[in-house]
């Protein structure tokens, strides 16, 4: 089985009524604000929301992508 396609994320996340509004209670639950200040558990507390936004980051970025949006656009580095 191939890949899924960012065409496939965005009729999945955007196109679909249902794959949208759990997109929408993902979001919700797993992309909180990730910096949490304070000493090491604050830090091992970032990296944990971190890694849980990231999933989120992933299937916006490929719905951007299927639209022509290029998630490194302006990114001068």
């Amino acid at each position: 089985m191939s890949n899924p396609t960012p065409q496939d994320y965005a009729a999945i996340f955007e196109d679909d009524r249902r794959g949208a509004a759990i997109l929408e209670h993902l979001t919700r639950i797993f992309a909180s604000k990730v910096y949490v200040p304070g000493g090491h558990e604050a830090d091992r507390e970032t990296c944990y929301r971190a890694g849980k936004r990231d999933v989120i980051e992933f299937i916006v970025t490929q719905c951007n992508r299927a639209h022509g949006v290029d998630a490194n656009e302006g990114d001068q580095s």
